[in-house]
């Protein structure tokens, strides 16, 4: 006899927590999952504010430069001019579409979905708020067998004085006017895209970074040749630069400098981390257990200290990436539910993580960066190739592509793969599978490469820069 309401319920609508109430269904599990559908829908913030809208403008920004470039192979005729309004209004729609699909999936799945803000009260009751018809508060409760917390991450904006005129990623998609002058704050991929996406949209783009190098924690060649590119391509990249306040004056936002300078904005983006979407979840009356900025702890299983509940994703803050939730995701419904029929119990592991970053040029990566494989391994091989790409020999670009190759000497193993390069990310997701299998480098030698293309530098690259 069922003493819950529920089986499985969800807090969140993102990635993960779709995803886990989508495959929870399928294996017969009775599945609810809360999302508040107001001005986002189902999808979180990659589908609503993040990775899908984000590459959408990526491309946007791309047709100025391939317009000016396409002179060089006889394409005659004055550059396109953007018009902001068209790009919000396009970028919505498809938006819109993509979080009918996602809803469609619930549902289609037998999943209730419930349009309320919930919140954890204690033993296995989720307490649900609405708004009814008339726009009065509603009050509901649930109870379930389980629950997974899948609430995503939030900007982080530090306080200081003229805090309240800066924005967020979240906001940059649907700035009411085109920003002239923009100044992005911070120096990690989020503000490394930004900074390249809007300066490529036309905007004279400032970027201000306290540290000594973007991209920290990145292979620190990457970070350099990128830094070095991004500037080329006109952002104004200032390393071991702090803001101390911001006011708004008649001409626009003034951005006074820790060095005593002062920039003027249109805009001011705060890109300077994310933090655990936690408030209001009711943790603390749970007895769940959280770590730094609130960050739920879950153990391999991702449950919680509170046998029942269980958390994935961003909300965790382990490592922010869609896919990662995704697969977190799969592994708490395989331990719930089972695996899928003929399926093993599916299992999540850190390692040989490919990630993009889409600056322009594009970052790809897997593995292990130069500094993390000498840390790990007593000698390391490296390959390195710079060039500029066939395309750019009539188009007139400067833009140079960067690849590396790190191999642990001992076992002959890549261990990690780096590009930063025209669509760096679709050509490091196939050698990810690779790395993954544990490819060694005798394979990548031995491998035929596509004539001409960028990624058959990879495994033509035969001299070691930095013999172990």
């Amino acid at each position: 006899m069922n003493t819950f309401d529920f089986d499985l319920f969800v807090i969140g609508g993102g990635s993960g927590g779709v995803r886990a109430a989508r495959m929870a269904a399928q294996r017969g599990a009775r599945v609810a999952l809360a999302e508040v559908l107001g001005t986002e829908g189902l999808g979180g913030t990659c589908v609503n504010v993040g990775c899908i809208p984000k590459k959408l403008y990526s491309y946007a920004a791309h047709y100025a430069e391939s317009a000016h470039e396409a002179h060089g192979y006889g394409w005659e005729g004055s550059a396109p001019t953007l018009n902001w309004t068209t790009l919000k209004t396009n970028r919505s729609t498809e938006i819109t579409r993509l979080n009918g699909v996602y809803g469609n999936l619930l549902r289609g799945s037998g999943v209730t979905v419930f349009n309320a803000f919930a919140a954890l009260q204690g033993g296995h009751t989720i307490g649900l708020a609405t708004l009814n018809a008339d726009g009065s508060p509603g009050h509901s409760q649930v109870t379930a067998r389980h629950i997974l917390v899948a609430t995503g991450g939030t900007p982080h904006v530090p306080h200081f004085a003229g805090r309240e005129h800066v924005v967020t990623s979240d906001d940059m998609f649907d700035l009411p006017d085109f920003p002239q002058r923009l100044v992005v704050v911070g120096g990690g991929y989020i503000a490394c895209e930004f900074a390249s996406i809007f300066n490529g949209l036309g905007a004279r783009v400032t970027q201000l970074y306290r540290g000594e190098q973007v991209l920290r924690g990145f292979d620190d060649e990457v970070r350099h040749f990128l830094a070095a590119e991004m500037t080329k391509a006109g952002v104004d990249l200032r390393l071991n630069a702090g803001v101390l306040a911001i006011n708004r004056q008649p001409d626009g936002l003034h951005v006074k400098l820790e060095d005593g300078n002062t920039l003027v904005a249109d805009t001011v983006l705060y890109a300077t981390g994310r933090v655990p979407n936690v408030n209001g979840l009711g943790l603390e009356a749970a007895g769940v257990a959280q770590g730094a900025q609130g960050a739920i702890v879950v153990n391999a299983q991702y449950q919680t200290n509170v046998p029942h509940i269980y958390a994935v994703g961003d909300v965790t803050a382990r490592v922010q990436l869609t896919p990662v939730a995704l697969g977190e995701a799969m592994v708490v419904v395989d331990q719930l539910f089972g695996p899928a029929a003929g399926k093993p119990p599916r299992q999540m592991a850190y390692d040989c993580i490919p990630t993009a970053v889409f600056t322009h040029p594009n970052v790809g990566t897997v593995g292990l960066s130069e500094a993390q494989a000498r840390e790990q391994f007593a000698h390391v091989t490296v390959f390195r190739s710079e060039f500029r790409s066939l395309k750019h020999t009539l188009s007139g670009s400067t833009e140079r592509t960067l690849m590396k190759l790190l191999v642990d000497t001992a076992t002959d193993r890549v261990v990690g793969l780096h590009m930063v390069g025209a669509e760096a990310g679709e050509i490091v997701q196939g050698f990810a599978v690779a790395m993954k299998a544990g490819v060694t480098k005798t394979v990548f030698d031995s491998t035929l490469g596509i004539h001409p293309t960028a990624a058959e530098e990879f495994v033509t690259m035969r001299d070691p820069v930095k013999p172990a």
